[in-house]
């Protein structure tokens, strides 16, 4: 799964320079939300500058704001277009690497339970997962690096917080305690997800191999074999389907109730009137960032678990050609790459 792509040398212009690419691109991101997070405090305490006092703010004033988060927006949307667009090209040469690999390898596979769909199926989820997972991951902790210092020094503007009272930087340990709570009380609550996921693979794949074989020969896919193929399917779907629904049932409530996290510990501050509006809206929206990076596992666990599946198949997979000498690689290259 890593070896075939980053250890290549026929991908070594897509793996290294293509991540570091990514990196910095996700970096850049993380850096435009940072100025549209002091663009925030900036135009909310216009607003109540304008409410507050009538004729103070000019409309040219109100608009020029608002052109300055246009520019700022406008690079970003960008940004992530382009970002998006150049990882999905280098997600899926990690796929042809993973594939190649394991075609050069096939006469050692192929007689493996599901070899087809885990080299077709398996692999384009893998990649799929890798895409969407790793770049939030990548994103979570640039902005967590981003956004802690910003929170930390916001957070002497706030005099107490409910519960903790007078603590300096308090909102950093509320966001910092608050995800820790919800990753520990997920991970409890989900903790059959992975194994009836993988489970989930392996029945799905009897189902459609006996239906492969039917489509060849008249005497396999039988009605009855079938039937019982596709009851243990039903009966994993099933089981998936309950634990799911209580695992949702603590996900949402309580990332419905994080949203309300930061007004309450900011409470005491706003009633004594210590802070401005621009100033409350950069700490809600500071503080939403860090405890959204604290929260990547919380966000994510639903896909960690297909990731965890998916990786347990294909290592299982890998295990088979390690017992055997391997195979001469493949020296087709890929167009516009090096040759080995």
């Amino acid at each position: 799964m890593f070896k075939s792509f980053f250890l290549s040398r026929r991908w070594l212009l897509w793996s290294w320079p293509g991540a570091a690419l990514i990196i910095f691109g996700t970096w850049f991101q993380v850096e435009i939300d940072v100025k549209i997070n002091d663009w925030f405090g900036g135009f909310y305490d216009v607003v109540q500058k304008a409410l507050g006092k009538p004729g103070e703010v000019t409309i040219e004033e109100f608009f020029e704001f608002l052109l300055t988060f246009a520019k700022l927006a406008g690079t970003y949307v960008l940004v992530a277009v382009l970002l998006g667009f150049f990882t999905k090209h280098w997600v899926f040469r990690w796929r042809q690497a993973m594939n190649d690999y394991y075609m050069d390898n096939w006469p050692l596979l192929r007689k493996i339970e599901g070899a087809s769909q885990r080299v077709q199926e398996d692999t384009k989820r893998f990649a799929t997962i890798m895409e969407t997972l790793g770049s939030n991951m990548m994103d979570s902790l640039m902005t967590l690096f981003a956004f802690m210092p910003i929170l930390w020094n916001l957070s002497k503007k706030v005099t107490e917080v409910p519960v903790l009272g007078q603590v300096d930087h308090a909102l950093v340990y509320v966001a910092i305690l608050f995800a820790l709570f919800g990753t520990v009380v997920l991970a409890l609550v989900g903790i059959k997800l992975p194994g009836l996921e993988f489970n989930n693979q392996r029945v799905e794949a009897a189902y459609r191999k006996e239906l492969v074989h039917g489509e060849d020969d008249a005497a396999r896919a039988s009605p009855p074999v079938v039937t019982d193929l596709f009851s243990h399917v039903r009966i994993n779907y099933f089981r998936l389907f309950f634990h799911y629904m209580y695992f949702d049932v603590a996900k949402f409530s309580y990332l419905q109730f994080g949203v309300l996290v930061p007004y309450i510990a900011l409470g005491p501050t706003v009633v004594t009137g210590a802070i401005t509006l621009g100033v409350m809206q950069q700490i809600v929206r500071a503080f939403g960032r860090v405890e959204m990076s604290f929260q990547f596992l919380v966000r994510s666990w639903s896909v960690i678990v297909e990731l965890i599946s998916v990786y347990k198949r294909l290592r299982a997979f890998e295990a088979e050609i390690g017992v055997a000498p391997p195979a001469a690689p493949t020296l087709a290259p890929e167009p516009g790459g090096a040759r080995p």
